[in-house]
């Protein structure tokens, strides 16, 4: 805040579809220069099919000290004709509920208008781009060319998080390598495994490790992420650090259940990985008989939590081109029955 600015309020609106850096620093010249920030962001189902709620959830997040405002019911028509702007200067009259607005953000040549006709500051922040070069229009054909311009937390949103779950020797890893080298993309592998090697004893891990476990998973996955193009494939989740739990102890705690079940809803898509492959029978597993088990286990728990899940099975190149039809139909944002069916046709 500008303590040689008593009593002032700051406005600034946009699509932020998505928001980037040269978003944010008009944000945070607005909340530096004024008492009180208002953003008003538009619904723009035209422009982005991410939901409004998630991009105002960005800003909220960010900047929980400014006051975020959902414009729903925005004007669709854009341009510079006096009707235009006259329905625009209305709309946010109207939102404002009578406040006196003393300085208007913008980079953007509407700044004239609408500041003349709210009767504050026409504060333009970087009209030329200089500071951070990059546009909306850029992000969204290119996010992860320009993920330098993009905050972590909004570019977690511009990727597809795939998991691939299953017992132990169901070629989760192998898949999941396979079909980053194929999308050109990384992969998050096993954190479990690292892990395990390095605290068990007697092939067991405590109750309070598997915890550990879980949440160096989430943290090594959650920083790698940053790093995908496109679309994010993990070996496995919390869900099997859970069921593991129960099986060697025949219960979890608290804290991993709570884990497992965050991280059961945590991706677009889920795949199962089929147990008709030959078992690999190394010294850390516990046998193909158990296998089979603990994968009517996994399949009976993600339907207990009523996950949606797509099996694959087959040969690598069958289970490659079955998880790659589905990325291909799939749409992130679109109903969650469409998404599933298009995902399911596209790998039959």
């Amino acid at each position: 805040m500008n303590a040689g600015a008593q009593g002032t309020l700051g406005l600034t609106l946009g699509k932020f579809a998505p928001l980037h850096k040269g978003h944010q620093y008009m944000i945070e010249t607005g909340l530096k220069e004024t008492d009180h920030l208002i953003v008003v962001i538009y619904d723009c189902p035209e422009t982005t099919d991410i939901p409004l709620t998630v991009r105002a959830g960005w800003i909220r997040s960010l900047y929980p000290e400014a006051e975020v405002i959902e414009a729903w019911d925005g004007p669709a028509e854009t341009g510079y004709t006096p009707r235009i702007q006259k329905l625009q200067e209305d709309y946010i009259l109207g939102l404002l509920g009578g406040r006196r607005v003393t300085h208007f953000f913008s980079s953007e040549p509407y700044g004239d208008h609408m500041s003349r006709r709210l009767g504050a500051v026409n504060r333009q922040v970087d009209p030329a781009r200089t500071v951070f070069p990059v546009s909306g229009t850029a992000v969204r054909q290119k996010p992860y060319a320009n993920r330098a311009y993009v905050d972590g937390l909004v570019y977690r949103d511009l990727i597809t998080r795939v998991v691939l779950l299953g017992a132990p020797s169901t070629g989760k890893t192998t898949l999941a390598s396979a079909l980053a080298e194929a999308h050109g993309t990384v992969w998050m592998p096993e954190y479990g495994r690292e892990y395990w090697a390095a605290h068990q004893r007697d092939r067991r891990l405590t109750p309070e490790q598997l915890v550990e476990l879980a949440e160096g998973h989430v943290v090594r996955e959650e920083e790698l992420a940053g790093e995908a193009d496109g679309v994010f494939f993990t070996d496995t989740n919390a869900v099997t650090t859970y069921l593991f739990s129960l099986d060697y102890h025949g219960m979890a705690l608290p804290r991993l259940e709570e884990l497992a079940r965050k991280a059961a809803f945590a991706y677009d898509l889920v795949f199962l990985c089929g147990d008709e492959i030959p078992y690999d029978d190394t010294w850390d597993r516990s046998g193909e008989v158990h296998r089979g088990k603990f994968q009517k286990r996994f399949t009976a728990l993600l339907k207990e939590w009523r996950v949606p899940y797509i099996e694959v099975s087959g040969t690598l190149e069958e289970r490659v081109a079955a998880v790659s039809a589905v990325l291909q139909a799939y749409r992130r944002y679109e109903s969650l029955g469409n998404r599933w069916a298009s995902g399911l046709q596209a790998s039959r």
